[in-house]
């Protein structure tokens, strides 16, 4: 039997609720939540859609880790047949195991994280080469699947409400880098403001937890770069 406690109730009534549950080969920790919910307690809360590491909507605290659970094989995080599981790190919690969302996408809308088009809908797309630069390094980032896991890792998310995360960052950075995104000022004025790239604390935990090895400690860096050099071409030009 894995021994599994499992973080209940709403933001700020809290509890921590313990289950005994049988132990399978090659089960995940997605596995054993979702057996908690149907042969323990159909009250327990929590969030899943594709159960194959593509919606990321899985992801929760496992043994102090952010980590997709779909993903997670006990038999990787379980210690001494212990886990502990809780809702993601720095975002509200609605009830157990679910999280509120809104506050990380807002600060997608915050750093400009969307693209602003220079063609419209009847025009022909903007031709790009594979060996393009620019796409090259936009590309490092277009893999991110909006899971959170790198917001919860970042303790200075945690520290500074205000800033961006590196979600965010990253995806204000691959659209930078896009020949497609007609408004590259606005994104530069967006990521240099206050909660911008230069809260970054270069820590290196949003690098080190992401599911699918994306690195936005790069992309915050580049944004960093940009940020100077723009405020440097307008001291020049005033």
């Amino acid at each position: 039997m894995l021994q599994v406690t499992v973080q209940r109730g709403e933001a700020g009534k809290t509890r921590m609720q313990r289950f005994d549950v049988p132990a399978r080969e090659n089960q995940t920790v997605l596995d054993v939540v979702s057996w908690i919910q149907q042969e323990a307690d159909p009250t327990l809360s929590y969030r899943f859609a594709c159960r194959v590491g593509m919606c990321g909507s899985c992801a929760m605290m496992v043994n102090g880790v952010p980590r997709w659970t779909c993903r997670t094989h006990v038999s990787r995080v379980a210690n001494d047949g212990r886990l502990d599981i809780a809702p993601l790190r720095n975002l509200p919690v609605i009830k157990d195991l679910a999280t509120d969302m809104d506050p990380f996408f807002d600060k997608w809308v915050a750093a400009e994280a969307r693209h602003h088009p220079t063609r419209g809908r009847l025009e022909e797309f903007d031709p790009i080469t594979p060996d393009n630069p620019e796409r090259a390094e936009a590309n490092l980032g277009i893999e991110c699947i909006n899971c959170g896991i790198c917001y919860a890792a970042c303790d200075t998310v945690a520290g500074n409400p205000d800033y961006l995360g590196p979600a965010a960052l990253q995806r204000a950075w691959t659209l930078l880098n896009d020949s497609r995104d007609a408004d590259r000022p606005t994104i530069l004025a967006a990521v240099s403001g206050k909660g911008g790239c230069h809260n970054c604390h270069s820590m290196g935990s949003c690098a080190q937890y992401c599911p699918n090895e994306l690195n936005p400690m790069r992309a915050i860096a580049g944004l960093k770069r940009e940020t100077v050099k723009a405020a440097m071409r307008g001291k020049r030009d005033a």
